[in-house]
């Protein structure tokens, strides 16, 4: 399944970023390679349903 994301590199070097649907949660990696890694992470707990209160 695929899904869009937004990320952008801070000045410490860190990457930030959210995916689209679930804009008001952020996640951070140290390259974005780890980026993507967490925000998969998210996306796979997010589908779980077992985290309250998700906004979407």
């Amino acid at each position: 399944m695929k899904t869009k994301y937004t990320y952008w590199k801070e000045s410490d070097g860190m990457y930030l970023g959210f995916l689209n649907d679930y804009p008001d949660h952020w996640t951070q990696g140290e390259d974005l390679g780890d980026l993507k890694e967490h925000l998969k992470d998210l996306y796979k707990l997010f589908l779980e349903g077992t985290i309250p209160a998700i906004v979407r």
